[in-house]
């Protein structure tokens, strides 16, 4: 069932413990609405795949990730067939006897039948819809693969030359994510609805922790989000912690019995923080300067 409003989405979302803004919500209850893909950019770590999640959750529907990586082609996409399982079908027939022309050319149809057809993402999506595509990191694949997507998103069908046309009976809710680590084509934008996705401000990422993590005390949630603040504002990190970073090391710090941030505590759990060994050098230090302040 779709939602009546942006007030109605954010309400859900909310019941998944996934916060967004008003401007997030509004977008989402429209490219719901609209039936048009919602394509989100923004820094590592700000939300953008969890906002998928949440949405399948929140709607009691399937999720299906199409996870993209350099070099990705429409078969990875759509579908395959099960070689192994079409060749232990031959030998079966063979083993069946009967040769003659006939057989031969039953033999070749039975080879593509839908039980030996694997399918990939995005014919998932089709077939199982109402269902969430989510198109993950589209930044990685190259231009090939987006005109692929925007044929498949402009009719929400593919021709498979053995089967048929598969078409959705209803399309999917369809969340593409990107980094940013390349400019997408514009006519993949024209299709989508677009948000940029920042880190949130500090009210609203210590509610996110709240929801998230209610373990942690109050007085520790407010410190760490203080804290990884203040470290989003330099220029000199590899990677920005993002929220889910935020997220572990409250709960590092938390397991560890800490109730408030110290020295000892907080460079014993950089792992969670911080992924670079640059980047841990850099954060220690100005964590000496900030619990020293």
């Amino acid at each position: 069932m779709e939602p009546e409003s942006a007030s109605a989405v954010a309400a859900r979302l909310g019941g998944t413990g996934y916060l967004c803004d008003d401007a997030l919500a509004t977008v989402t209850f429209l490219a719901m609405r609209m039936q048009r893909p919602l394509l989100l950019e923004g820094e590592p770590g700000t939300g953008k795949t969890a906002l998928a999640e949440a949405i399948a959750e929140s709607m009691d529907l399937p999720l299906v990730r199409l996870q993209c990586y350099e070099g990705i082609d429409a078969t990875q996409a759509l579908y395959d067939w099960d070689f192994p399982r079409q060749i232990l079908h031959l030998r079966a027939l063979e083993a069946a006897g009967g040769a003659d022309d006939q057989s031969v050319e039953e033999a070749e149809k039975s080879l593509y039948d839908a039980r030996f057809l694997l399918a990939r993402p995005v014919l998932r999506a089709l077939q199982e819809s109402p269902a969430v595509l989510l198109v993950d990191e589209v930044d990685r694949a190259d231009d090939e693969f987006e005109a692929f997507l925007l044929e498949v998103l402009s009719t929400y069908q593919v021709t498979i030359p053995e089967l048929g046309t598969v078409r959705a009976a209803t399309p999917p809710i369809v969340v593409l994510t990107s980094n940013r680590t390349r400019e997408l084509h514009d006519a993949l934008k024209r299709r989508c609805l677009y948000h940029w996705i920042d880190h949130p401000g500090l009210e609203r990422e210590v509610e996110i922790l709240r929801s998230r993590a209610p373990e942690v005390s109050e007085t520790l949630r407010r410190q760490v989000v203080t804290v990884v603040q203040q470290l989003r504002s330099r220029d000199d990190l590899q990677k920005p912690p993002g929220v889910a970073e935020t997220l572990d090391w409250a709960r590092a710090l938390h397991y560890l019995g800490s109730a408030e941030i110290d020295l000892e505590s907080a460079s014993a759990t950089l792992g969670a923080l911080v992924k670079y060994r640059e980047d841990a050098d850099r954060v220690r230090h100005a964590l000496d300067q900030m619990l020293r302040a």
